[in-house]
């Protein structure tokens, strides 16, 4: 009988171990669902204000890249400038200072510019079709530096601000590279008969993206000429002026890679 009694004991502890495992492995998969969830809708929302407020959207990104750039420019200082200067040199921490704050206050005012640019104009299929663009790039790196945080232990913040801006610029001048170009008819016509004498800032960029666009398009078709089409367009877009935007592309992959993993940490 006590034998019967602790085989029962037994099996009920395994049976009760196997329902809590399976109600954790449940709530884990809702969670992370959810957590996911909260990811797509900061990276709509970074792209929906960009779209429909673009000033707001650069002032948000100029204060953003101030944020991180004081501290995470101060805390690469004060790591790098021992390596050019030797122990005799005695006003590092000062030094640090300042050139974290001269370094942060211009990356800030460009990346304001840049996140003004980007979003400004008068077309707005072409502006429809940035902000899906500018969304899935942050979204590849967001979701990059949550797995580089999880894999090697990365700071996504660190790793972000300095190392993901090239990458992410490359992904979004290739998407752009799609778009269609007008021809240099076109862009006289606008030009001439459509810009006012004193155009506003929508006006002043849209002129300045379809020229952007143009420029870029005569270089592919002129490197056409030395290698296949899509190397030719790869190669363009390297040297396209869309680059820049991996910059303001990688601060909010950062905030919301940041967001992300803390929540992920938080949770069960």
């Amino acid at each position: 009988m006590d034998v019967r009694l602790g085989v029962s004991s037994m099996f009920g502890h395994k049976s009760e171990n196997l329902r809590y495992e399976a109600g954790m492995i449940v709530l884990r998969f809702i969670v992370n669902v959810a957590i996911l969830a909260f990811e797509i809708a900061l990276v709509a929302a970074a792209a929906w204000l960009g779209l429909h407020h673009p000033l707001t959207f650069a002032a948000l990104t100029a204060g953003l890249t101030l944020a991180f750039g004081l501290v995470l420019e101060h805390a690469r200082l004060r790591h790098e400038l021992p390596f050019y200067f030797g122990k005799g040199f005695s006003g590092h921490a000062l030094f640090a200072r300042l050139m974290a704050f001269i370094d942060a206050i211009v990356k800030a005012l460009l990346a304001g510019l840049m996140a003004l640019i980007t979003f400004s104009g008068t077309d707005p299929e072409r502006l429809f079709w940035v902000a899906i663009f500018f969304g899935v790039s942050i979204f590849a790196g967001s979701s990059l530096l949550r797995r580089l945080s999880i894999s090697l232990n990365a700071q996504p913040s660190r790793w972000g601000y300095f190392r993901l801006a090239a990458p992410l610029g490359l992904l979004f001048s290739f998407a752009l590279s799609f778009l269609p170009t007008k021809s240099f008819a076109d862009i006289g016509m606008t030009i001439v008969f459509d810009l006012p004498a004193k155009p506003s800032i929508s006006q002043a960029s849209e002129v300045l993206f379809v020229l952007k666009q143009k420029f870029d398009a005569m270089i592919v078709l002129a490197l056409s000429g030395f290698m296949s089409p899509e190397a030719a367009q790869l190669a363009g877009t390297l040297v396209s002026v869309n680059v820049l935007s991996g910059f303001v592309i990688a601060i909010y992959a950062v905030l919301i890679a940041e967001a992300v993993r803390w929540l992920e940490d938080a949770s069960p």
